[in-house]
């Protein structure tokens, strides 16, 4: 067991972290049917996906404190910056030692803040009109304070205890790890169920619900292109939410997504009265020694199972995205605007974008995306990362509010933990959030999947339809086949 130092000042716990390195081959979807036996489980990643996109899938359960921030309450930065004070880590905490393979490895969350932000939170920043309805009712807000948790390191192959000891603390650090161990050995002696495969390309949509019908998007893009030809806005994200029956558990929805749909930035909460299942493939920002990054997708097409006649579509649709001109400008308005964004924040000189325009493959589709970097000013705190950035450009399309009194005029309900983000704000610092996209809600045995993309000048109505129903074809299979299974 390795230790930091504990350090106290007046008004603030400031912690001592605890760790123990593990090594052991362990079914992971089996850890997580684990921890979702308890309390407000949260899970970040638990899929190979995860090795290319922040190496880390991190497990918890059972949290110290649960911060939530509703509609009807007023200043949620001063609120959420008191409580995300409270507990910190001294910078000079982490203990090493001559062997770094005994380290904790730098960028890991070691514990602190977990949930989500709703995309209804842009109220706060940026005044904009409420015509949207809030059918769902659930926090703009929620995090919990978690103290212990499980960390896999995808490259390493390895298992890292994380334990946090704070000054009140009853609980001694060893006896946390030991409970740590335990879950573990639990998931050792337990073998998930394989998920039920399922035919994506074709889902049968004959029984999903959406909140607008055809003939309405298609109207509605055709007035988001006149806007764009009167000059008010360049481009607007535009989506819908289909809505089906889901009386499974959600972790089973959560596996079969990481089974099937593996996505770097997955996450599972369970929020008591609701469940999230998000299969996000996209970054919104990670802090790491007060360097931010922030990673939008902009551009998609369909990705088919690998058979030869797939395979030939696949190759005619990554090379019409690698020259599609029309989604090139795209990606490049929504750079232009995160570099505006993250310039209100970070010192002068520093923004650049260290990843162009590259196209990435996903189970069921090819993405653009690009990556823009910049270090953060010394007074920057993360409420004011927030206000400068959230939410991300590639879901609300520029100029950013121009866009999202636009979205607010022709979507019908609001839309929630979709488009806002999922991640940690570590006691350290150190930050990870997603984009909420391919997210599914969990609520009143129902599920939620929203789907959107970019609207531009050169749009075409139905070819925009078709791509909603494509980014939602994997959640709702997912969907289909866990009911399936379970009757």
């Amino acid at each position: 067991m390795v230790t930091g130092t504990l350090i106290k000042k007046d008004k603030q716990h400031l912690c001592r972290v605890f760790y123990k390195k593990i090594c052991m081959s362990l079914d992971l979807p089996a850890l997580s049917c684990v921890f979702a036996r308890h309390k407000f489980t949260s899970i970040l990643g638990g899929n190979p996906a995860k090795k290319e996109a922040g190496r880390f899938s991190y497990w918890m359960a059972e949290p110290k404190e649960i911060f939530e921030f509703g509609a009807s309450q007023q200043k949620p930065f001063g609120r959420l910056q008191k409580v995300l004070d409270k507990y910190k880590l001294h910078p000079d905490s982490r203990l090493r030692t001559q062997d770094p393979r005994q380290n904790l490895p730098n960028g890991v969350f070691c514990g602190g803040w977990l949930g989500y932000f709703s995309y209804e939170l842009s109220r706060y920043i940026e005044k904009l009109p409420q015509r949207t309805v809030d059918d769902l009712q659930m926090p703009l807000i929620r995090l919990c304070f978690y103290d212990r948790l499980i960390a896999y390191d995808h490259n390493e192959e390895v298992f890292w205890l994380i334990v946090l000891q704070s000054p009140e603390d009853y609980q001694p650090p060893g006896e946390k790890l030991a409970e740590l161990e335990k879950f573990m050995a639990e998931a050792k002696q337990i073998c998930a169920a394989e998920p039920p495969a399922a035919d994506i390309d074709n889902t049968d949509f004959s029984q999903i619900r959406s909140n607008m019908d055809r003939d309405y998007y298609l109207k509605s893009v055709e007035k988001i292109k006149r806007y764009i030809y009167d000059g008010q806005v360049y481009q607007v994200n535009f989506s819908q939410r289909f809505e089906c029956d889901y009386k499974a558990e959600p972790i089973e929805l959560f596996n079969w997504q990481n089974r099937f749909n593996p996505s770097g930035y997955a996450a599972y909460i369970n929020g008591g009265s609701f469940a999230i299942v998000s299969a996000s493939p996209e970054m919104f920002v990670t802090i790491n020694d007060r360097i931010i990054s922030t990673k939008p997708i902009k551009g998609t097409r369909p990705r088919l199972s690998d058979t030869k006649e797939g395979g030939k579509i696949n190759t005619k649709n990554f090379n019409e995205l690698v020259s599609s001109q029309k989604e090139q400008a795209e990606l490049n308005m929504i750079i232009d605007l995160e570099r505006n964004d993250i310039a209100k924040i970070c010192v002068p000189g520093t923004r650049k974008v260290v990843q162009p325009r590259t196209i990435e493959s996903y189970p069921t589709v090819f993405h653009a995306v690009a990556t823009i970097e910049g270090r953060l000013r010394e007074d920057i705190c993360f409420c004011d990362v927030l206000r400068a950035t959230f939410p991300g450009g590639s879901i609300t399309g520029a100029p950013k509010v121009s866009a999202m009194e636009i979205i607010d005029e022709t979507e019908h309900t609001q839309r929630g933990v979709y488009t806002g983000s999922i991640g940690f704000i570590g006691v350290d610092g150190c930050v990870c959030l997603n984009i909420a996209i391919r997210t599914i809600i969990i609520k009143d045995n129902k599920a939620f999947v929203q789907t959107g993309g970019g609207i531009v000048a050169d749009s075409q109505p139905l070819a925009e339809w078709d791509e909603t129903i494509t980014k939602a074809k994997a959640l709702l299979a997912g969907i289909k086949n866990i009911m399936s299974a379970a009757h």
